[in-house]
């Protein structure tokens, strides 16, 4: 079994920044590719960005390219969402999930998640 936590998150002005992290325990961190999805009210869960097991793939969506950046720590088990230049639009709550292997940009394929953590960018 994997367990998955994040923390980090917060309220923040348009144009602040944010950085979420989310630790990883229970299984051999590095054998799993992460990601990051986000649910803001009313709408469906999103994909946010993705890396894999070394760091050397790296996905993100368009709303978040160049603004958002996916890291990793193997040694520390924990991976991290550095959130740059947040706009209101960014508000909702953000989940790290784990998936064996390869990266994937459906949320149907990652087996682990966490319990999610609130972000709210204030105009």
């Amino acid at each position: 079994q994997v367990q998955l936590v994040e923390s980090g998150g917060g309220l923040v002005q348009a144009g602040g920044s944010l950085r979420p992290s989310c630790a990883v325990s229970g299984r051999t961190f590095s054998h799993y590719a992460m990601a990051w999805f986000r649910q803001a009210p009313g709408k469906e869960r999103e994909f946010v960005a993705a890396i894999n097991w070394s760091g050397g793939s790296i996905y993100y969506a368009d709303s978040v390219k160049g603004r958002f950046t996916i890291s990793r720590d193997n040694a520390k088990n924990t991976v991290y969402l550095q959130m740059n230049s947040l706009k209101p639009e960014d508000t909702a709550v953000y989940y790290c999930a784990a998936r064996y292997s390869s990266t994937s940009y459906y949320d149907f394929e990652y087996a682990y998640w966490g319990q999610g953590t609130q972000v709210t960018v204030s105009s």
